[in-house]
């Protein structure tokens, strides 16, 4: 099979990326010498961002003073850099598993084949060769790697500068390694203790890998040299060993997040980006030392990482289970699962004595958790989707507020269930505190809540103070949930001033003195207002029509009287859309006028079009399997009512062809009777004719010719008759 190249920038036959036709180099800025890197699945979670970081990074850059600020400590947010070439910068060649996964655009060159002749011929023109088998590889690519190092080792006497190859391993080759001490098991690693290493028994392959690389690398270092480095776990930009438990906290659909084990395990860890730092500052450094830690200076646990995400993330619950539960657990494969077990304090001696890394999070996941969220929402394009439906009464907002979130996984938000939720809670933290037998400042304070609610309601005949109202309503749209997935107002805010107080934030009123827009919480303001309208008549008819079921929603009298509530509220100066119109957040109206679409299907595509796509993961795979289980179902239900049906038909036409059968015999049966009847009142005429007139003469002619016995009887009779017939 021959090696398939996606883009070029030099005169080889290949296609240009679209993005690549700009100019290269700005005639103002200094020129400076590129290097041409080859980096091995750059389509992979970590191969991808190191490359990405490659393509920005001037050449030679990591030689400077390093800036020591770090995102995870507090730092500004970086600014995010594109991916556009330019003089200095790394140029980036790579081969891709997949070429139509993803785009490839800060790359020179893809290579989709794993022909070795052809690939030996594009890893010779490269300066750095970098394999990445960090993520758990297949033998092939463990093999690919041993091979690519051999193969440029045996071309070595031909080049005519340095080349370098950087085997990016895992510190699962050092999982097995006794401590230094055994009295003081505390003491950490270093890379000086690369000889004592002992890999765990999954990762064998890529310590023979290591070991080749380091082999061959030693031989005449001014050609080839060769380095290992031996990579934490990595986090970041999206996630890859640890999206279980980001996935699992975004959705919220689990009360607590599971950690395997005791967790007391320490993972050493690194973030993607700053694994690549480390890349950057081998090839700019050269260092003699071949062997490198890439972790952070965390000594973090696997439970100290799970609850972190939990807590920014989820409901802030872990729950501890058996290892053994989580080779259950189709999300995470067992060598993943041996990822998270591992127990290691690794320091990185060489990188702090010899590098200047510029680091994302120096400090770890646990102490940089805000900005890794923030990277994994924007990486894997997790926003919330707000979304406020009004209308009129029984013109059926919670029919489409059902259906949106459904269709969106977001969270429907009515006021009365918002109301019986909280109380539900107080009453159960109150209850659950009591049962306990503690105090303390939480139960206090829920008691005072709901104390506070029960006096409300029963001042004003079971309705909140609007004061209440807005505290809980804000406290929901406020939650977690709602904040990271989004959420559907359904009927609520219903006037301008509602509206005013709902979305009021206090911290920004003196922002806002001098503006004519009203202050409002960006994180809870809808963003989508939908308003479906009807006429009255419809909707009148719509509520006579309606099931039993929700006839006691919707009696006449109550109906007519919060209609008659709704059409005065809408009519003056300031309405709830004429709060969002200063707000230049514009309401769409929606009409809703077909009694015979009960299922909405006009106006869920007006939304789904305005909205757009979900912005979350869509169907689980529990919910996919689901799907497919009920299709199955609806077609095996189809199916014998389809069998049913036709066996119904034929059994009617059947019954049909035999009753038309004997009644066409019973026919036939008729007519032929008739038919014989009238043959015989025919006959009957000529019977008397012959019996009279014919049958006594031609027996006596007969008897004669019996008598005479004549040679021909037919003219002896003729005679006869003649004869006797003129004599008479």
């Amino acid at each position: 099979m021959s090696l398939t190249v996606y883009g070029n920038v030099s005169n080889r036959t290949a296609f240009l990326y679209p993005q690549r036709r700009e100019n290269m180099a700005d005639k103002n800025k200094k020129s400076y010498r590129t290097k041409r890197v080859f980096v091995n699945n750059i389509d992979t979670y970590s191969s991808k961002y190191i490359a990405k970081f490659l393509s920005n990074s001037i050449v030679g850059s990591s030689l400077e003073e390093a800036n020591t600020d770090e995102y995870g400590s507090g730092a500004d947010e970086p600014k995010p850099q594109k991916s556009k070439l330019h003089d200095g910068t790394f140029q980036i060649v790579g081969s891709v598993s997949d070429y139509g996964n993803g785009e490839h655009s800060f790359a020179l060159e893809c290579y989709s084949s794993q022909n070795r002749d052809q690939l030996l011929t594009r890893l010779l023109e490269c300066d750095v060769i970098v394999y990445n088998i960090s993520e758990y590889a297949a033998a092939g690519l463990m093999d690919e790697a041993m091979w690519a190092i051999s193969a440029l080792h045996s071309e070595k006497e031909s080049f005519t500068s340095q080349k370098i190859f950087i085997l990016i391993s895992s510190v699962m080759t050092w999982a097995m390694i006794k401590p230094v001490d055994p009295n003081e098991p505390d003491i950490p690693l270093t890379e000086e203790d690369y000889r004592r290493k002992k890999p765990h028994p999954h990762f064998k392959e890529h310590a023979n890998a290591e070991k080749t690389v380091l082999k061959l690398g030693k031989t005449k270092k001014s050609k080839l040299s060769s380095y290992v480095v031996a990579a934490g776990v990595q986090y970041g930009m999206g996630e890859n060993l640890l999206h279980y438990f980001f996935k699992a906290s975004w959705l919220g659909e689990r009360a607590t997040l599971p950690v395997f084990g005791a967790g007391t395990n320490i993972i050493p860890t690194i973030h993607v980006s700053d694994l690549a730092g480390v890349i950057q500052n081998i090839i700019d450094h050269k260092p003699k030392k071949p062997c490198f830690i890439a972790v952070d200076d965390s000594k973090n646990t696997f439970e100290d990482i799970v609850k972190t995400i939990s807590l920014v993330l989820g409901h802030g619950e872990i729950e501890k289970v058996p290892k053994e539960q989580a080779y259950l657990t189709k999300a995470l494969t067992e060598v993943e699962v041996e990822y998270l077990s591992v127990n290691l304090q690794l320091e990185p001696v060489l990188l702090k004595d010899n590098f200047n890394i510029h680091w994302v999070s120096k400090s770890g996941i646990v102490n940089g958790i805000n900005q890794v969220v923030e990277e994994y929402k924007q990486s894997r394009r997790l926003q919330p989707v707000k979304i406020c439906l009004l209308g009129p009464p029984a013109v059926g907002k919670s029919t489409v507020a059902e259906k949106l979130c459904k269709h969106y996984k977001l969270l429907h938000v009515r006021l009365r269930d918002v109301i019986d939720e909280k109380i539900s809670h107080l009453v159960e933290t109150v209850k659950w505190g009591q049962q306990q037998g503690t105090g303390g400042e939480s139960l206090s304070i829920a008691q005072i809540q709901l104390d506070s609610l029960k006096s409300s309601m029963q001042q004003d005949e079971g309705r909140l103070s609007k004061e209440l109202l807005y505290v809980i309503m804000r406290e929901k749209l406020n939650s977690k949930p709602c904040r990271d997935q989004g959420f559907v107002l359904d009927g609520f805010p219903k006037t301008y001033e509602q509206a005013k107080e709902l979305f009021y934030e206090e911290d920004l009123e003196q922002n806002h003195s001098k503006s004519r827009i009203p202050s409002y919480n960006k994180n809870i303001i809808p963003e989508f207002i939908f308003s479906l309208e009807a006429s009255d008549d419809f909707l009148k008819e719509r509520v006579q029509n309606l099931p039993h079921s929700l006839a006691d929603d919707y009696s006449q009298e109550g109906f007519l009287s919060r209609l008659e509530r709704y059409r005065k509220a809408n009519v003056e100066d300031e309405t709830v859309l004429n709060y969002f119109d200063e707000l230049e957040i514009l309401p769409e109206v929606i009409e809703v006028n077909n009694a015979g679409d009960i299922e909405y299907s006009a106006v869920m595509e007006s939304i789904l079009r305005l909205v757009g796509h979900p912005r979350n993961y869509g169907p689980t795979p529990a919910e996919r399997e689901e799907t497919k289980r009920k299709a199955a179902e609806e077609r095996a239900r189809q199916l014998v009512l389809e069998t049913k049906e036709r066996k119904r038909i034929e059994a009617e036409t059947k019954a049909k062809m035999a009753t038309q059968l004997a009644k066409r015999s019973v026919q036939v049966t008729e007519v032929k009777r008739q038919e014989r009847e009238l043959l015989e009142a025919r006959s009957c005429p000529l019977r008397n004719y012959l019996m009279k007139d014919v049958i006594p003469s031609l027996s006596e002619a007969m008897l004669e010719c019996c008598k005479a016995k004549p040679d021909d009887p037919v003219d002896f009779l003729a005679e006869y008759l003649l004869r006797n017939n003129s004599q008479e």
